[in-house]
């Protein structure tokens, strides 16, 4: 299939082009300089471009807790017209099918563990990054209503926190992995005395390697093609005082973690059940949590310009 990939020069979208491409589609990507996703005009520029066979709409405004907190209007409001206006502009160029990415964030705060698809409904994100989580969950009810209205085939992937080669280590943007390694890097070049976190550590977090999560993407694209949402993870969670140290050692780094409790913790649990996505288009996680990091702390070392 020719696939159009919005967002395909991100971190997702690089590794979800990559396998597309070992699989014999041909991805076309797109990119915010070429074409505004959030407006429509645009939009519907880029598909009639090359009129795809189907399109994976991974373009988003993401960022950490800190992100989300200072641009709750930015973020809910780009999140919702780039989905807005992929959604309607598939439905034009009738476009045979549409692969979505929502965000774990969609889910309410006190979610019991593991997060189960029919949880999605029963409450209200956690309050730092409630805007975007919203957002992104309004796309999984123009999916349905434009599948009960025109027959479209469009469906909805939840992938939990990703990390992996390409992450974005800017420590103003960045998410808690990447986030860590740097600081932790750079504390340890510097052989500074400690290293600052925020929140007490508590919360916990699954991950999933990026690769695995592509798998996940272009699995969907080939095989499942229903209305429900469908869990994306690892299903193993990590306290952040586990991950900190675990990360610690990876990097080598001597000093000691201080825990800033005046900052947020965020949502206090996230681990999802992905039996659905087993059952319904065959796919699981591969690789381990330490050999993911071990290969991202790796490419970061590697990229480095210090």
């Amino acid at each position: 299939m020719n696939v159009t990939v919005t967002g395909g020069h991100g971190f997702l979208g690089n590794h979800v082009c990559r396998e597309l491409m070992d699989r014999g589609h041909k991805p076309f990507t797109s990119h915010a300089l070429l074409h505004d996703l959030t407006n429509m005009t645009q939009t519907q520029e880029m598909l009639a471009s090359h009129w795809p066979d189907a399109v994976i709409h991974l373009a988003a405004r993401v960022g950490g807790i800190g992100a989300n907190k200072n641009n709750p209007g930015l973020f809910a409001y780009q999140n919702l017209a780039m989905g807005l206006n992929i959604i309607e502009a598939c439905r034009i160029f009738n476009i045979k099918k549409l692969v979505i990415a929502g965000t774990i964030c969609a889910y309410p705060k006190f979610t019991p563990v593991p997060f189960k698809e029919e949880n999605l409904w029963s409450g209200y994100p956690e309050e730092t990054n409630a805007p975007y989580g919203t957002a992104k969950k309004m796309l999984l009810v123009l999916a349905q209503g434009y599948r009960q209205q025109y027959g479209c085939n469009f469906t909805y992937l939840l992938p939990v926190n990703l990390y992996g080669p390409h992450d974005n280590f800017n420590l103003e943007t960045s998410h808690v992995i990447p986030a860590m390694m740097a600081k932790f890097h750079y504390a340890a070049k510097n052989n500074a005395s400690s290293v600052t976190l925020w929140g007490d550590g508590s919360p916990t977090r699954e991950f999933l390697y990026v690769e695995d999560c592509a798998k996940a993407f272009v699995d969907a694209l080939e095989r499942y093609d229903g209305p429900e949402p469908v869990n994306v993870g690892s299903g193993k969670e990590i306290s952040m005082k586990d991950l900190a140290s675990k990360i610690k050692d990876l990097v080598g780094y001597k000093g000691e973690i201080h825990w800033d409790t005046s900052k947020p913790n965020g949502q206090p649990r996230r681990c999802l059940d992905t039996s659905k996505a087993k059952k319904l288009f065959g796919w699981q996680a591969e690789t381990s949590f330490d050999e993911g990091l071990a290969k991202t702390y790796e490419w970061f070392v590697a990229t480095r310009r210090e």
